[in-house]
């Protein structure tokens, strides 16, 4: 094979202050998984470097959930759809899809013979459904409520036991199969987050907006203790989760903290505090093996340490390496400047232009070109120096030249303009360059000898710069419009990403010698391609992932 999937970095869990959000755990043990826009996020609990991306669902995932058998996920979307897929094949086969209601899903829970699956949340015509994983068929009713049921749990011993809780304050209590209401449990005063049976169901806990945790009995339904007292945290509590042999739990609240409670004695033995910072606001945990995980408002996991409570022992977040200057460009009208080093912003270190950036171009000897709408504004040692207005066309890309003095731009007419850099002026060469179509991307080599234009006509074209630009090769075979070009180190070969999902190699001086990586970022359009050497291809997607690649040519 040509190429080869090396690495997946994934996305952090996308987070909504005052929401809680559902981490689970597989039931070997070794896996944890969670959601980001369409896509479930499983990644390896004992080293998170490796992860796996289900990208298959066509609206945003709320909740993903294992089987207790391990085979098989369920995970369900905002309208209202639940996916149960395969977990022991890369490609994830689709088993079974349903439509239980039409709205939000909230939560899932499986019975523990990996039959049954409890589903809740904002549908328009009930707020929860309980059916047979297999054919859809219901095995009872989610009812007792009168608003949004945030949480569902089922007993995973017999017999069976489910219980749901909602925004309008209270919990419901229900036996079967088939399911049946029972009764309804109001201790709570404001909204009930979570609901989660112990392992050995002997115990269930619901937990509040209102800090509160009460323990029940887990065959009767029966109150036992408000756990902590009157409140078991300062703000609302979001999530539980419970140890393996059912005797302790942990809690994550809007007051920043996780507390560890001994169920037995009624205590709070550690209490692990996560900042100060509104973004450390914990909204999520799980409980899995000797791994302790909460999730804060910022996305970020930490690994809770026992003997150091105020500091985890390690915290997933994103990341960057180098020793140097990354510049970017964004919708807040501003072009900025990262130390790759300090790995932090600096406001000092930041431009503000007049109108919104579309692309930002990095050259030698400290310049920059600002593609933004209608204007060009050329920077040198993060200092705007120049502003180019009534371009006579709508420029859509940029490139500099690896040896300074010429700047490309790509317009949406389909031609690219030249443009020389003198001292601290752009001045236009008055030569132009036709392309099939409206130019997407462009780069120049590392060495500079060649130009290569991307456009929505799907066609890349390649430039010869030493022969003023007149030599010129076409490079087809997209499917649709190209977004992105790369070239690699090696100066003879570049790589394309498009709407198509495809990802392609080229070899500049043979257009019929490529590399094809189909579905490189399944069913979401590639929209960035960098290579670390010639050998090693870096992607990025709306699929919220990196991935790295081998590429042997």
């Amino acid at each position: 094979m040509p190429y080869e999937l090396k690495k997946v970095f994934a996305s952090l869990p996308q987070m909504e202050r005052g929401v809680s959000k559902i981490v689970g755990g597989d039931p070997k043990g070794n896996n944890f998984l969670y959601t980001n826009g369409k896509s479930v996020v499983i990644r390896n609990i004992d080293n998170p470097a490796i992860a796996d991306i289900y990208t298959e669902h066509p609206h945003s995932v709320l909740v993903a959930k294992y089987a207790p058998s391990g085979f098989y996920i369920a995970s369900g979307d905002v309208s209202g759809k639940i996916r149960i897929w395969d977990t022991t094949q890369k490609d994830h086969l689709l088993k079974y899809e349903y439509q239980p209601f039409s709205g939000k899903i909230k939560d899932i829970a499986w019975t523990e013979d990996s039959k049954r699956i409890a589903v809740v949340g904002e549908g328009r015509e009930k707020f929860g459904a309980v059916f047979l994983w297999d054919s859809g068929s219901s095995v009872g009713e989610i009812t007792g409520h009168s608003k949004i049921i945030n949480s569902v749990d089922i007993k995973q011993t017999r017999p069976y036991r489910l219980v749901t809780s909602s925004d309008d304050n209270c919990s419901a209590f229900f036996e079967g199969p088939p399911f049946k209401f029972k009764f309804t449990m109001s201790d709570h005063g404001r909204f009930v987050n979570c609901v989660r049976f112990s392992p050995d169901g002997n115990r269930f806990a619901t937990a509040g907006a209102d800090g509160q945790i009460f323990l029940y009995d887990g065959k009767t339904g029966e109150k036992i203790v408000a756990l902590g007292g009157a409140k078991a945290h300062d703000g609302g509590v979001y999530a539980l989760s419970w140890s393996p042999d059912s005797s302790h739990l942990i809690s994550a609240s809007g007051d920043k903290t996780v507390k560890l409670w001994d169920v037995a004695g009624n205590v709070a033995v550690t209490t692990f505090h996560l900042g100060t910072d509104v973004l450390d606001q914990q909204l999520g945990c799980l409980w899995q093996k000797e791994h302790l995980l909460s999730i804060s408002l910022s996305g970020y996991i930490n690994y809770l340490d026992r003997n150091n409570p105020n500091r985890p022992l390690r915290t997933l977040k994103i990341a960057v390496d180098g020793d140097d200057q990354l510049v970017s460009c964004g919708m807040d009208d501003t072009i900025r400047f990262t130390s790759l080093t300090k790995k932090e912003y600096s406001a000092s270190d930041l431009v503000k232009v007049d109108v919104q950036p579309k692309c930002i171009a990095v050259g030698p000897r400290g310049y920059s070109l600002a593609v933004c709408i209608g204007q060009l504004i050329l920077l040198k040692d993060k200092k705007k120096c120049f502003t180019l207005d009534s371009l006579g066309f709508e420029p859509e890309a940029g490139a500099l030249h690896p040896g300074g003095g010429t700047a490309a731009v790509g317009g949406a007419d389909g031609k690219v303009y030249l443009y020389s850099i003198q001292g601290n002026t752009l001045k236009a060469e008055g030569k132009t360059l036709e392309v099939p179509g409206p130019v997407t991307d462009m780069a120049f080599s590392n060495d500079g000898a060649f130009l290569a234009v991307a456009d929505e006509k799907k066609v890349i074209t390649v430039f010869s710069v030493a022969d003023g630009y007149t030599g010129k090769n076409e490079f087809y075979g997209h499917h649709a419009k190209v977004i992105c070009l790369a070239w690699s180190p090696d100066n003879e070969h570049f790589a394309s990403g498009g709407m198509d999902m495809l990802v392609y190699l080229w070899t500049v001086n043979n257009a019929d010698k490529r590399i094809k990586i189909p579905d490189a970022h399944r069913l979401h359009h590639i929209s960035g391609l960098a290579w670390l050497d010639e050998h090693t291809l870096v992607t990025t997607s709306h699929d919220a992932s990196i991935k790295q690649w081998t590429i042997k040519f």
